[in-house]
Order: structure tokens, then sequence, then C-alpha cells
């Protein structure tokens, strides 16, 4: 079983922080259309609820960006995952159609704001993952990103080093077409959707389109 840790780091500036925790084994495969009609009704949704200067005002993303400052990291040069998604959207650049575990994570992040980070779980190393913050000189590569400067984020270590941020999730821990055990990790740093909703609905997707077995649910607080 792993454990989970919030270090002081990140419970002083952020102390009602809250994180959704979903495990499961699931078939990974590329997005079928009816989970790709979920994300584009989600898409069409907040394209039309929301001006893109108003994104960053939705609870979830506006928490995530003040811990951010309160870090000493710019959350406009950093944008929040769940506010880029967003903002893709509503200026019309649409999304990529990636794998089934890709996309329903995405869709979970852009419904309820919070920022996701989606692990393999077989490449997770040691049985315990902290939430601390980034420090500098941190290695980390960030999905479709590169090298990325943490130095400043809120991250999520196992016990080889980083491997989660709510900006990019780092290639190491990343999910794959052979992924078949995933950790999904809700980091709600204020509540916008109910935590335990954005739990069921990522285990309804994870069961109607990923063939989830082996839930496992919990929420981590301070």
């Amino acid at each position: 079983m792993m454990n989970f840790v919030i270090e002081p780091l990140i419970k002083a500036p952020c102390p009602d922080v809250q994180i959704g925790v979903v495990m499961a084994t699931v078939h990974n495969s590329p997005t079928g259309d009816a989970l790709w009609g979920e994300l584009e009704t989600e898409a069409a949704r907040i394209k039309s609820t929301y001006e893109l200067l108003e994104i960053n005002h939705r609870p979830a993303i506006a928490a995530t960006r003040r811990l951010y400052r309160a870090l000493g990291k710019d959350p406009g040069r950093y944008r929040v995952a769940s506010e880029q998604l967003c903002r893709r959207v509503i200026r019309g650049l649409g999304l990529y159609r990636l794998t089934t575990l890709i996309d329903l994570v995405n869709l979970v992040s852009m419904a309820s704001g919070y920022p996701i980070s989606g692990l393999d779980a077989d490449k997770v190393a040691g049985d315990t993952l902290r939430m601390g913050v980034g420090r500098e000189g941190e290695i980390y590569n960030g999905i479709g990103r590169g090298a990325l400067n943490i130095a400043g984020l809120p991250v999520w270590r196992d016990a080889l080093g980083p491997i989660a941020t709510p900006t990019s999730d780092d290639e190491r821990t990343c999910f794959s077409p052979d992924t078949n055990r995933v950790l999904i990790c809700i980091n709600a740093f204020g509540t916008e959707m109910p935590l335990p909703e954005a739990i069921n609905l990522t285990v309804r997707l994870l069961t109607d389109y990923a063939a989830a077995t082996n839930l496992f649910t919990t929420i981590i607080k301070p």
C-alpha cells in the first residue's frame, strides 16, 4: 500500500489542502469515440461558460495559483495544468486525442478545475509519495515540455526524486500504452467540485473506458 505525506512547506501556506487518490488495475488503449464525446461535451461547456481572462478565477485554479505565489513561483509563467487545458479550449485550439488514461484524466481536470497527477503505479519507486516544494537544480523533464525548473512548485516525490507537479508530470512515471496500474492524485489546494465527486467521476471513467478493477480510493489530508 502506498503512503502519502504532505510536508509542512505545503501545509503552512495551504492548510486546507486535500488529495483525492484513486488506484486501479486498468487497460489502456487509444481513446474511443464515447470517451472523446464526453471530453468534447465538457470542452464545449467550458468554452460557453468562461472567458479567457476569467478561467484563472475558477476556485480550484485560483487556489493553486495562490499557492504558487506563496512559494515564490509565477503562476502566469508556470501555468496550472487544468488552467492550461481550459485556456486551450477557450481559445479554440482544441485538444489532442491521445490515450484513454490521458484523456480521462484531462476530462476530470477540466470538469473539476483540479490539477491531476496521473502516474503509472509500476514506475513509482518505493512505497511513499511526499508532497513538498521543488528545489533549485532538481532534474525534472515535464511531459512534452523537456527540462522544467520546478524550484518553488509543489511537487510529488517518490524514492528516486520528483515525479509530478500541478504544472506538468514528469516523463519518468507517465502513462504509456502498456500502463496497467494507475495512481491518480487529484490535487485540491482549494475546493471547487467536492472532492468525493471528483473521485467518483474518475472511478466511473476508469470503469467505463479502462476496464478498471482492484479499485482503491481515499482522501489525504494534512
